[in-house]
């Protein structure tokens, strides 16, 4: 059982355990932190598409946070899925943590409440473990739009809804840190770093986020020579909601991001928080306005590109000083 703190951190050991690649018997755990009724139709679909798993998980984990009707619902409807409150602040690191203190596997999986994996999910997200340097996967999260994709969403902000952005490395490539929405890490990263902070994240529909990022970069430095791989094969199909593809939301969600990175920034470093941003700032949203200004279509994505970094500047620019 994985110790927590008061505070909602998973405390950490002095001497974590040495990393083995992930036998193929290894147990595996799936942590979904749910908050909300209105995602049930999501969670439906989530929890079926759990259970048709080509690698099955030995153990699934629904942290509710803080609801008590969607805590009795959600124990009447999902007999076979170990249903829980989060026992810890309210938000998504709070029921996250919660979730780690339950679960008993040699790797826990995240999937989001919105959520549908494909059906070799949880195989493909496995599979780098096999390197016992790996301390941590991301897997790709594509949208699910309500409708078309809004003309004026460029690919390179899908991060906005929580999806995979053009610009991302490829297959087996290093990364930061994976999208919240599909990752998973050893339990080793948690014993020996801890757990996700409070502070950092989203609180219902606060558009704050960061989380994940935080916790990579602390979990690699406490367990050196780890890294955190991708492993774009491992797919899942992320609702964007109808509010999400609102021109209000785009602004509110990229001034938050900006806020969510300096508190990082504070956490670990702006060296390690930011390397991810100053390669999106200086290679791919360039190439992205260069491809679009020179497109009778694309044009119109440009004012939202530019749009979208002045907001996130001055999220971080607000963060910083107050």
């Amino acid at each position: 059982m994985q110790d927590v703190s008061t505070n909602g951190t998973a405390k950490a050991t002095s001497h974590p355990e040495p990393l083995s690649p992930v036998r193929p018997g290894g147990a595996i755990s799936v942590i979904v932190c749910a908050y909300t009724d209105a995602r049930w139709t999501d969670l439906e679909r989530g929890v079926a598409a759990l259970a048709r798993q080509t690698r099955p998980a030995e153990q699934i984990v629904m942290v509710i946070d803080h609801n008590p009707q969607l805590l009795a619902r959600a124990s009447a409807a999902f007999p076979h899925v170990e249903v829980i409150g989060n026992e810890l602040t309210r938000g998504l690191s709070g029921a996250r943590n919660t979730g780690v203190g339950a679960a008993r596997g040699d790797v826990l999986a995240f999937l989001d409440d919105d959520a549908e994996p494909a059906d070799d999910w949880l195989q493909r997200l496995l599979e780098p473990y096999r390197d016992p340097s790996v301390l941590g996967t991301g897997g790709a999260a594509q949208p699910r739009w309500p409708a078309d994709r809004p003309v004026w969403f460029a690919p390179e902000f899908d991060w906005v809804v929580g999806c995979s952005y053009r610009g991302l490395p490829g297959d087996g490539a290093v990364i930061r840190n994976p999208i919240g929405a599909n990752m998973s890490f050893r339990r080793n990263a948690f014993t020996a770093a801890g757990g996700f902070t409070d502070g950092v994240g989203r609180v219902g529909k606060v558009p704050l986020g960061c989380e994940e990022t935080e916790f990579s970069i602390r979990a690699t430095r406490a367990c050196a020579g780890t890294t955190v791989r991708h492993a774009p094969g491992a797919v899942v199909w992320h609702r964007v909601s109808e509010d999400r593809v609102q021109w209000r939301y785009f602004l509110r969600r990229c001034f938050a991001e900006g806020m969510s990175k300096r508190v990082v920034s504070r956490l670990v470093g702006a060296d390690s928080a930011l390397s991810s941003e100053r390669a999106y700032v200086s290679r791919t949203l360039p190439a992205a306005l260069r491809r679009d200004a020179l497109s009778r279509r694309g044009r119109r994505r440009v004012p939202a590109m530019v749009a979208g970094l002045v907001a996130a500047a001055a999220g971080y620019a607000r963060a910083t000083f107050g």
